[in-house]
């Protein structure tokens, strides 16, 4: 292999290097933009108690406070909120969501 062989195998891979960054960066600003657009949805949407209750949630349950946003975000889009949701609301709402838990008993002959 020739040092001109060597060098455009270089020169390609460090293309497909700054491409692959490049939409990696793309992709982080679309994010950040949809994170931005819920935001403002929720502080829309929700009273300062209930933003604070979700906000102590995703500490906790990341993947469950977002589903709850994209739920809200769906419901606020449909047009079906009247008001601002209530910190008691949104307690309702999150025991809707909360999957029940099955109990297990474990009986032992002997």
């Amino acid at each position: 292999m020739g040092d001109d062989e060597l060098a455009e195998i270089r020169r390609k891979r460090l293309a497909q290097l700054q491409q692959h960054q490049s939409d990696q960066q793309d992709e982080a600003e679309r994010q950040r933009q949809l994170d931005a657009q819920i935001h403002l949805v929720l502080m829309q949407i929700m009273e300062p108690e209930a933003r604070e209750r979700l906000n102590t949630i995703k500490l906790t349950k990341p993947d469950f406070a977002k589903a709850v946003e994209q739920q809200l975000v769906l419901l606020a889009q449909s047009g079906r909120l009247k008001s601002k949701i209530t910190d008691q609301q949104f307690k309702d709402l999150l025991r809707q969501l909360t999957p029940t838990k099955k109990e297990f008993r474990i009986s032992r002959k002997g």
